[in-house]
């Protein structure tokens, strides 16, 4: 394809510039005068100052009003009014902090309530609870008890007396453990049951078993050290809490979506909010090992990323580090190419299920100055692909490129085209 060149004159020169000039400011109005002074503010001003300035009052750091479009102006009254233009453009509220505008304002939060995904990094805090138990404690495995009887050969002494009576066998006071097998042994009697069992069930018991040997035995079953399961746990959670006590651990949410935690194993927490995350764990621990309340809180969230590509200087995968817009990713990846087509370009996302969705922006007239809150300004989402496709005329100019310059002229010579070779061209515009 050849392209012819048109030839202008100096004065259609000029007047294209103008027509240029014309083009690119029609699609912005030309800017009010600016008002030192506006009607008075909607809460009361000081008399120093004469009124109201972008929805606040006047101050010798923002002394003028800042004419511009508000994008909540569309919704006016919630009624669907479509997107606004230059047209309405009027007194915002602009710098409200005057020269502590760079501190910024004190927007909402990024979403309402933060629900765990995979790779989030979890800190868990453990406390002891020293609250009263809501069922009657049952003996475990390595709780200490001191068993006694005062008509069993039981003494009241102390000192090396007591303790020789104590490791006689024909003394019933003594100390023991519950032992792995849930076992404790006794003279007379021998292994008896306790894991599981309450005090007062394990004492009743023995006074039953030695009813055989002596007529009133009065046995007396005394904690010595308990909830040893919970010490186990704390021991296994090493890390200090530093300032806020207790003991902590990190967890990483696996892609399965949970988190190990000692003396549970998987906990599945994946969707779930802190403080749902802490209510689950401390059900679970109550279960099995009272007496511990558990801390959530977020150590490290997961990364996310964007990628776009097409038509962008640096195209590539960009993290999410906070709220972004599809412009701003455009910015990320160091703006638009010249030929890039703004007005159609594209978004996939994967929705909860992981299935495909796409929708098309057009960002053209926003990126030129022409619409100042589009509606195609767009929140990014995780993992979601912009892509900045190429204009119609630069998809055409790839085809002739790879068809015919590298294609047809590439294999077939040219003289071949043209049916004749350079020699006779040559012989023919000699004889003219």
């Amino acid at each position: 394809m050849m392209l012819r060149l048109l030839r202008t004159t100096p004065a259609m020169g000029r007047l294209l510039g103008v027509l240029a000039t014309l083009a690119l400011v029609s699609g912005v109005p030309a800017a009010p005068p600016v008002m030192l002074c506006q009607p008075p503010c909607e809460t009361p001003c000081a008399e120093s100052n004469c009124g109201c300035v972008g929805g606040g009052c006047a101050n010798p750091g923002a002394p003028h009003a800042i004419w511009g479009v508000d994008s909540n102006t569309a919704c006016n009254g919630c009624n669907a009014q479509g997107e606004v233009g230059w047209d309405s453009r009027g007194a915002i509220d602009w710098q409200r902090f005057a020269q502590g505008e760079y501190v910024g304002h004190a927007r909402t939060a990024h979403v309402s309530e933060y629900r765990l995904r995979a790779d989030d990094i979890l800190s868990l805090r453990f406390l002891r609870t020293r609250e009263v138990l809501s069922r009657p404690y049952q003996l475990q495995v390595g709780d200490r008890i001191r068993i006694e009887s005062l008509t069993a050969g039981g003494s009241t002494g102390g000192g090396a007396d007591a303790a020789a009576q104590s490791n006689s066998q024909d003394n019933l006071s003594r100390e023991v453990i519950v032992q792995p097998d849930g076992m404790i042994t006794l003279p007379l009697v021998g292994r008896v049951p306790a894991a599981g069992r309450q005090l007062v069930a394990l004492q009743e018991g023995l006074e039953e078993r030695f009813k055989e040997y002596y007529n009133v035995p009065a046995i007396t079953v005394t904690p010595i050290i308990l909830n040893t399961r919970l010490e186990d746990l704390l021991e296994t959670v090493d890390g200090r809490g530093g300032n806020l006590g207790g003991r902590q651990i990190a967890s990483t949410v696996t892609p399965a979506g949970t988190i190990q935690l000692p003396a549970l194993g998987n906990v599945y927490v994946q969707g779930l909010s802190l403080d749902e995350a802490a209510r689950e764990i401390d059900a679970r621990y109550e279960a099995v090992i009272p007496g511990v309340s558990v801390t959530v809180a977020l150590q490290q969230r997961a990364p996310r990323f964007i990628y776009v590509l097409g038509e962008v200087a640096t195209p590539g995968q960009f993290e999410l580090r906070g709220p972004t817009t599809a412009m701003q990713a455009i910015a990320q990846a160091g703006s638009w190419s010249n030929g890039a087509n703004l007005r159609q370009v594209v978004v996939f996302r994967r929705g909860d299920d992981w299935r495909l969705m796409a929708t098309m922006i057009d960002l053209r007239g926003a990126l030129y100055g022409k619409r100042p809150v589009p509606a195609d300004e767009i929140w990014l989402n995780d993992s979601d692909i912009v892509l900045v496709p190429k204009t119609p005329i630069d998809v055409a100019d790839d085809f002739i490129e790879q068809v015919f310059t590298r294609g047809v002229y590439a294999a077939v010579p040219v003289e071949l085209l043209w049916g004749q070779g350079f020699g006779s061209v040559s012989s023919i515009l000699s004889t003219r």
